[in-house]
């Protein structure tokens, strides 16, 4: 008789990072669903599903080494194939660090692409959830002189396209909300500080509603996240990283998950970095990834 409970990958992340002993101790507590969780057995002795992924050189807590980078990748395409064969029904990830991972010489920018690129997905949506907030992002990781470049009517007409309809069949929200944030101060004040809302974000938006997504704006930033506002919502497109996030991690930083929407599977992370200062010290807390798993449970499993 087949398990009731979903199959879902933990990937253990940066091996110097707290992301080992994190998956460790969530590994242990009892949950509605069989969890895997993938990295080398050195690092995970005590959990009670391991799938062997070998390092390169043995870790130490704290302190990063290129030589595993390969590894790091490795532990990430054994969860992404069990993915697309239906093997695991869900992949949560622990935190890696993007900068050993090119210093090894390797273009890496992010698991959301990373994992786009390999399971050949055309595009993809970062969101974070927590703190009652839903917030997508039209551009991830980027440098902020590049981000005016990259969002185009037709980039923010897919994100919203794949932002509706993951809110409707993972979410199983009927009829999804969405507040479209501006680029500029004021959104732009009528094109005097800048025309990029006028001229791309407000067709973009008029292009969405006109297929039947409820999507509104362009939405001041700084007024966006006006409790009334945001209360009548159930998603936030932000324009970039650091416009959205600061306000949803500051509502739920260390509970936050971080969704990839777009992908042929489901995927959560947590909403922090590798921790590189607290490896090793038993100190770190693992309510951001508890709540990455739950939620892959919640979405993994049947309505």
């Amino acid at each position: 008789m087949r398990n009731a409970k979903p199959r879902i990958a933990v990937t253990s992340g940066e091996p110097a990072g707290i992301g080992p002993e994190l998956c460790l101790r969530v590994a242990r507590e009892p949950c509605d669903a069989e969890l895997v969780v993938i990295g080398d057995r050195s690092l995970l002795a005590g959990a009670p599903h391991i799938e062997h992924v070998p390092l390169a050189r043995p870790a130490t807590a704290g302190r990063l080494d290129r030589a595993n980078a390969r590894y790091v990748l490795a532990v990430l395409d054994r969860a992404l194939a069990g993915c697309l064969s239906g093997e695991f029904a869900a992949m949560v990830t622990a935190p890696v660090q993007k900068s050993v991972i090119n210093d090894a010489g390797i273009a890496f920018t992010g698991h959301t692409e990373y994992l786009a690129g390999r399971s050949s997905t055309e595009h993809v949506v970062m969101m974070l959830v927590g703190g009652g907030l839903r917030v997508a992002l039209a551009t991830t990781h980027l440098p902020l002189a590049e981000v005016p470049r990259a969002i185009t009517v037709d980039s923010l007409s897919k994100t919203l396209r794949v932002l509706d309809r993951d809110l409707r069949q993972r979410f199983r929200i009927a009829r999804p909300r969405i507040l479209v944030a501006g680029l500029n101060p004021h959104s732009g004040e009528s094109g005097h500080l800048g025309r990029e809302d006028i001229e791309v974000i407000a067709p973009a938006i008029a292009a969405a509603c006109a297929a039947g997504i409820e999507a509104s704006g362009p939405i001041p930033a700084d007024t966006l996240f006006v409790p009334e506002r945001v209360k009548g919502a159930d998603a936030v497109l932000a324009m970039y990283h650091d416009q959205g996030l600061p306000v949803l991690k500051y509502a739920s930083f260390g509970h936050g998950v971080n969704v990839t929407l777009g992908l042929p599977f489901i995927r959560t992370s947590v909403d922090h970095g590798t921790a590189l200062d607290l490896a090793g010290s038993g100190r770190a807390d693992p309510g951001s990834l508890r709540e990455a798993l739950q939620l892959a449970i919640d979405l993994a499993s049947p309505s």
